[in-house]
């Protein structure tokens, strides 16, 4: 046991280490086909090797990851080999993100030649470490046993392109710590980096912006900012959403409510259940790289696969007795934890329609100018309209509208279990708010909430960005999930009076709205830099520079309902007085 391990295994709370000694065999050579050879790290527990937990990672072996993985997981009676992936921290080869299976594959095929291979293995990891075992679970073989997949997504295309608009500031953040992560002092390094960076957000064309990141063109952003469509080849072996169908080993998930991967993640959840399996999700208030979800992701993992490969399976799998635990926001003390059978649990559709001034109600919508909820609406004049007609803003991508919390790679924004509040931004005139009255009880919501429009743009490309917010009695409003889309020509069929019909699936949820507050649905066209703004010209993204304002507006009349529907699971009168 080192100190680290010592120290790390406390503040994590894990379970007692079973054995204090751990051996570790360095820089194991693993030859590839082609010719590359990769290294790894194997890690034995004293007690033997009566398992074996395989972690691939760009990420280094010799570092915190190996440390987290390697010595914390053989302290409890797991062997472990954590391997580099091609190009990274000793392996040969050149790094192509994505690209996997094929290494993946020859890794579990030199295993089974090794004397100590005992015959099956798992697979586990956070983040690239959990793409990596998406790679290989639909040809890995049946000595494949269990999946503890963490903050991560077998889609990584529908992480670059969330909602279809491309998330700039994420992508830029982890384009540039790749590429420098194995200088001396990388970690201390990556603040000043993350500072480095926010200027060249603003930058065109974004094809441009690997040199000023890194210093250099990188293949890997040109293939990111080219390569745009959900149906482009490129991606054909960088996702394995096909292979949801061929996993029949337990798997364990465990996500944040902030985090990147998310919407991607529960897409899997489901994919599995709809399989006929009865997979583990744990989701917290938690950001992709909180510490805190780091170690309930250590907790959750040493517990599943201590039962699915020492206990000889079967057994709860995990440190809980439910499938299901999620964190639900706006609660306070022991209520903020639940325990489900399944993910989402039973609710009822409750629409919650735009009014005009403002208002939001579930009373259904209405052409007159001032009803419950107007008058205190929020801070935005920018949806005051006449009575029928839409409430109107203008996008300017010279001036994009910001992000202001929301899931992001990026250290140096803070998110998690105390999101930021929206006032400032929703103060803006392309910002628009539609406000409830005040709640007479509690509301709450789970699962998948989602912005049903009636738009018009003067553009043909043009995005459309909705977020749920919880405005409390001092008049805080607090970002509870939000979702973006982008528009183009012939993506959405217009209605026949030329409107859009458009309808932005927010990021999934677990929220309580208290009594005394308000619910709010705020709508513009961006989140610049979490998604790159829309330029409006139509011009391909990486090489787009001419900026076209859109004239923007939001219908709610009765003939065009825009509304929130929200998946409600309390009974509960949803408005007080004036409502």
């Amino acid at each position: 046991m080192t100190v680290l391990s010592r120290f790390l295994g406390n503040a994590m709370k894990l379970p007692a280490p079973q054995s204090r000694a751990v051996k570790v065999e360095r820089d194991l050579a693993i030859p590839m086909p082609d010719g590359a050879v990769l290294l790894a790290d194997r890690f034995i527990p004293a007690s033997g090797s009566g398992s074996l937990v395989l972690v691939r990672s760009p990420y280094g072996r010799k570092n915190m990851f190996g440390t987290l993985f390697g010595t914390l997981f053989a302290e409890r009676g797991l062997q472990v080999l954590v391997q580099s992936c091609r190009g990274t921290f000793g392996s040969g080869g050149q790094f192509d993100p994505f690209a996997e299976t094929q290494d993946g594959l020859a890794t579990v095929a030199w295993l089974r030649e090794q004397e100590w291979y005992p015959g099956s293995f798992a697979t586990c990891g956070p983040s690239y470490l959990g793409m990596v075992q998406w790679a290989i679970a639909a040809q890995a073989g049946p000595d494949l046993k269990a999946m503890a997949l963490l903050v991560t997504t077998s889609d990584p295309h529908a992480t670059f392109y969330d909602g279809g608009s491309f998330t700039l500031e994420t992508s830029l953040v982890w384009l540039n710590l790749v590429a420098h992560q194995e200088r001396r002092f990388a970690l201390v390094r990556q603040a000043r980096d993350s500072r480095r960076l926010t200027p060249l957000f603003d930058r065109l064309p974004l094809g441009d912006l690997d040199a000023a990141a890194i210093g250099r063109q990188s293949p890997d952003w040109q293939n990111w900012v080219t390569h745009t469509g959900a149906d482009d080849p490129f991606w054909d072996s960088r996702r394995w959403s096909a292979a949801r169908d061929s996993v029949s080993v337990p798997v364990s998930f465990v996500g944040g409510w902030y985090d990147i991967f998310l919407p991607g993640q529960l897409r899997d959840y489901a994919a599995l259940r709809a399989a006929g399996q009865e997979p583990y999700l744990l989701i917290g208030p938690w950001q992709h790289t909180d510490s805190e979800g780091m170690a309930a992701s250590v907790r959750e993992s040493v517990a599943f696969l201590r039962s699915e490969l020492l206990d000889g399976g079967g057994g709860s799998g995990s440190a809980r007795a439910s499938r299901v635990r999620v964190h639900v926001g706006g609660v306070d003390g022991d209520g903020a934890w639940r325990d489900l059978p399944y993910w989402p649990p039973e609710t009822s559709e409750q629409r919650w329609q735009l009014r005009a001034g403002g208002g939001l109600a579930t009373d259904g919508p209405s052409d007159e100018g001032s009803e419950a909820g107007a008058s205190e609406a929020g801070p935005s004049e920018a949806g005051a309209s006449e009575a029928g007609a839409p409430s109107r803003y203008v996008y300017d991508p010279a001036d994009p509208t910001p992000s202001v919390g929301g899931p992001v790679l990026s250290a140096s924004v803070r998110r998690g279990s105390a999101p930021p509040d929206n006032r400032e931004l929703e103060a803006r005139a392309d910002v628009l708010t539609f406000t409830s009255a005040v709640l007479a009880a509690d509301l709450e919501v789970m699962g998948q909430v989602c912005a049903d429009l009636f738009v018009r743009s003067s553009l043909e490309h043009t995005d459309f960005f909705a977020r749920l917010c919880d405005v409390d009695a001092s008049g805080r409003s607090t970002g509870v999930c939000d979702a973006i889309i982008r528009l183009s020509p012939g993506k959405i069929a217009p209605e026949a009076d030329g409107t859009t019909r458009v309808l932005i699936e927010l990021w999934p949820t677990a929220w309580v709205f208290r009594a005394g507050h308000r619910v709010r649905l705020q709508v513009s066209s961006g989140a610049h830099p979490r998604y790159a703004r829309n330029p409006g010209s139509g011009e391909p993204l990486a090489s787009a520079v001419t900026l076209v304002k859109a004239d923007q507006e939001i219908f709610h009349d009765a003939e065009h309902p825009s509304a929130v529907v929200l998946p409600v699971t309390s009974s509960a009168s949803p408005s007080g007085a004036g409502a």
